[in-house]
């Protein structure tokens, strides 16, 4: 019976074994989910400026991690929203130096121009989680959250 407990053991042990499958499986197949949920839209009511976003992740790091809407002033947003914007379109212009897979299109962002605090709120966060998650500087500043 003392040389069976070992043996049962060790056959518990192999059976409780899961080999994990390391290569993930995407299933692409149901595409409508994929984009309702990793795309975020930000439109302004006060006017006619819409920035779209498809950014796997970007959605929910923006609901549960980003600071809450109002934490920051939008003179502040602004602020940072320029200087973020510069560097973006410098990058963008010299695929040779930069990754052309992550700086695709350049960014129009006035600086003369209202967008609302919706908008700059949200291009700033993104700014933020694109830095953390590709692990880039676009500036001077570290990003935090």
């Amino acid at each position: 019976m003392k040389k069976l407990i070992p043996f049962f053991i060790i056959l518990i042990l192999i059976a409780s074994c899961k080999s994990y499958n390391t290569d993930p499986v995407v299933d692409n197949s149901n595409t409508d989910s994929l984009v309702a949920n990793d795309t975020v839209v930000i439109n302004s009511d006060e006017n006619d400026y819409e920035i779209i976003i498809i950014e796997p992740g970007f959605n929910a790091w923006l609901v549960s991690t980003a600071r809450p809407e109002g934490y920051y002033s939008q003179d502040w947003l602004e602020s940072r929203n320029a200087i973020l914007v510069q560097s973006w379109n410098q990058r963008n212009l010299q695929p040779g130096q930069y990754d052309p897979n992550l700086y695709e299109l350049r960014i129009d962002y006035d600086t003369t121009t209202d967008y609302g605090y919706e908008v700059n709120y949200k291009l700033y966060n993104y700014f933020v989680y694109f830095q953390i998650k590709h692990n880039q500087r676009l500036s001077s500043f570290r990003p935090r959250i």
